[in-house]
């Protein structure tokens, strides 16, 4: 792309008054940047900066892409819209919806905000062809993002998505766009509001998940919930509070939605920044466990109080074991286990996981990195009639699903049953702490770490490539631990797509190198199995050390 025309073409046809202001303010490197690619569209829709420029969210990017997606749906479809709380979301998720009415397609649009499980929700509820969530989960406030759904209520596949941007890439995004006034699609009919029944149908099915099946608790636990600024907090407390749990402290400066998140400007419950605030609260009152959801609540972070008082801030991987074995451990006490059981976890996820659920009789089913891969398993199953042999499936990034009413990784979901299983313990005189360290000492010590290192701009997305070009070509050992088997997913193994990931296994445990499909990262998941945690931290501190003089 020639960004310098292009930069002129903008400058021709863009009428809002702040992109106008934005692109005359420009300097040559950031009209670069704006102007050298169109924005990635891929398996997980757009995600960027918001901005002016082909290579920013705007209303024009995102008109393109939804006229590129009717243009792929065709006529007679119906699409789901939902957004969260991040800057401009509503007003591209109106955008959005007056392309598709624009073209004949008719839409069921939340009235507020709501989680993007909602919208995988609402697809499948309501039958409709596709969904659309305007959302960039749990990145700074400067990035949106689209995401797609297909009929299924997964994000679309790789097939799926290439066919997409085919059509995109045939339009000029000034002149092949059809566009309708939101207003106008309401008066028509074309475009609907969708029923608060469906929210509540989808609240119903979250309670459904519980796997007590008679057992006592004492739900009078104190919890310190924040949304972080975004759509948790409705959905979250409803589900709660209905199912008995109602001494709920919300952490007020993270209550209301707001996409400058003010107070955490990294809103992903991954990052113990966003968690600081609600760990002061849980000082405060006493509570005894902290819920923390990402702006789009698909993501869930906790921590918990330890025997001494203290707060203790537990991973994706260490809240996946509990889950895991909660859920599995009361099915079977209760039998109610199905006969062929299986448990889904990404590639980059702890591979203890794998010995938990074979101890409990599950299959596991290791997929790419992304809940739409556990969603795809989940959709495989329904298809050959086993959608309830479905058991749960986590990923390292705070992502749980106990059940298959929807297609992506839910925090109300998430929320709901990790204040179940702290209450079940806590009633029994059981920490999660505890409950983690009895874990440990069955199946043995494992420790995960995720270290990241961004490359930003044209000349960063070359870089990555050098990066990984590197690491296909192989390595013999990491600190010292012998690599003992490497796994190349970029050949397509176990019948997954071709992705640029690699898996290396070493002696004590394994270090995964992929780029990120939605920032510019090259990230690095260590996982070291040793007799303690001492142990562990000095060997993956040496890996760490040694990738960073690698990547760089």
């Amino acid at each position: 792309m020639n960004y310098n025309s292009e930069y002129s073409r903008w400058l021709d046809n863009v009428t809002e008054a702040d992109l106008q202001e934005e692109l005359k303010s420009m300097d040559d490197k950031v009209m670069e940047d704006a102007f050298y690619r169109d924005l990635a569209f891929g398996t997980g829709g757009l995600r960027g900066t918001i901005g002016a420029g082909t290579n920013r969210m705007n209303i024009y990017t995102v008109s393109k892409a939804s006229q590129g997606l009717a243009n792929y749906l065709g006529s007679d479809a119906s699409v789901v819209i939902g957004y969260d709380s991040r800057i401009k979301s509503d007003v591209f998720a109106k955008v959005a919806a007056g392309v598709f009415a624009a073209n004949g397609i008719k839409v069921h649009i939340w009235s507020e905000l709501l989680p993007v499980p909602t919208v995988s929700y609402a697809v499948r509820a309501l039958g409709a062809s596709a969904g659309i969530m305007i959302t960039a989960s749990h990145n700074p406030s400067k990035y949106n993002g689209y995401k797609v759904y297909g009929t299924d209520g997964c994000q679309i596949t790789t097939e799926a998505a290439a066919a997409i941007l085919a059509e995109i890439e045939k339009l000029d995004i000034f002149a092949d766009i059809k566009n309708s006034s939101f207003e106008d699609g309401l008066k028509s009919g074309i475009i609907v509001f969708i029923d608060d029944s469906v929210l509540t149908s989808f609240i119903e099915e979250v309670k459904k998940q519980s796997v007590l099946f008679g057992d006592e608790i004492n739900r009078d636990v104190a919890i310190v919930y924040s949304p972080l600024n975004g759509t948790g907090l409705k959905p979250v407390t409803r589900a709660l509070e209905e199912s008995g749990f109602t001494n709920i402290t919300v952490v007020e400066e993270q209550r209301n939605p707001d996409g400058n998140f003010p107070t955490c400007p990294f809103p992903n419950p991954e990052i113990r920044e966003a968690m600081d605030l609600g760990l002061q609260y849980c000082e405060k009152t006493g509570a005894d466990l902290l819920l923390a959801t990402d702006p789009d609540a698909d993501r869930c972070g906790i921590a918990v109080k330890t025997a001494s008082g203290e707060y203790q801030l537990m991973s994706g991987n260490e809240v996946g074991l509990l889950l895991l074995d909660y859920v599995c451990s009361q099915r079977i006490k209760h039998n109610k286990m199905p006969e062929h059981p299986v448990f889904v976890k990404t590639v980059v996820t702890m591979d203890l996981a794998e010995k938990i659920a074979e101890h409990y009789g599950l299959e596991t089913v290791n997929v790419l990195t992304g809940f739409k891969f556990i969603g795809e398993v989940i959709g495989k199953l329904e298809a050959q009639g086993r959608e309830k042999d479905y058991v749960c499936g986590f990923e390292e990034s705070y992502g749980y699903l106990t059940g298959s009413y929807v297609r992506d990784k839910d925090a109300v979901n998430a929320a709901f049953i990790i204040c179940e299983m702290f209450a079940f313990y806590k009633t029994r005189g059981i920490s999660l702490s505890e409950k983690l360290d009895e874990l440990f000492n069955t199946y043995g010590f494992c420790l995960n770490t995720l270290r990241f290192y961004e490359f930003g701009g044209s000349v960063g997305m070359v870089k990555m490539q050098e990066i990984m070009a590197d690491f296909h070509c192989g390595v013999d050992n990491f600190a010292g631990q012998k690599v003992v088997k490497t796994l190349d997913y970029s050949k397509g193994l176990d019948g997954l797509p071709a992705s640029d990931v690699l898996k290396f296994y070493t002696e004590t445990g394994s270090v995964v190198i992929r780029p990120s499909g939605t920032e510019p990262k090259v990230k690095a998941y260590i996982s070291v199995t040793a007799k303690n945690r001492i142990e562990a931290e000095k060997i993956e501190e040496a890996i760490g050390a040694e990738l960073a003089e690698k990547i760089k």
